[in-house]
């Protein structure tokens, strides 16, 4: 079979390679006033190929075929301030936009449980 099958799963590969990386997993980090930031993200991946050859009216046939996808999904971001670090868990969103506009709200809430915490009496 004369189709270079090696040639395309190596260019699905180096593909798969290039987007599951570091930064696509776990996202560039940004700071909110003295919060920095890490959104992470859930990638999830899939790949599928095939080929054959065979013999029709005496003409050979060959075909073959191969894709792949890719789907990310943020689940949430890691924050620090100082010494602390958090993990804020996302909730179910509708795409990277809606996780991004929470974040300010979210960064609040965990400061004020903090300093609710600091001024109880021990």
């Amino acid at each position: 079979m004369d189709l270079h099958f090696q040639e395309l799963l190596n260019q699905i590969t180096d593909f798969i390679k290039a987007e599951a990386k570091t930064e696509t997993v776990v996202g560039e980090q940004f700071e909110l006033g003295e919060f920095k930031c890490v959104p992470v993200i859930k990638v999830g991946m899939g790949f599928g190929s095939g080929g054959g050859e065979g013999m029709e009216a005496k003409v050979k046939k060959e075909g073959m075929g191969a894709g792949a996808g890719i789907g990310i999904e943020p689940i949430g971001f890691l924050v620090t301030k100082e010494e602390e670090i958090s993990f804020l868990e996302a909730g179910k969103t509708h795409g990277l936009a809606a996780a991004f506009e929470k974040v300010p709200d979210l960064i609040e809430k965990i400061y004020d449980k903090r300093s609710k915490k600091e001024e109880m009496p021990a």
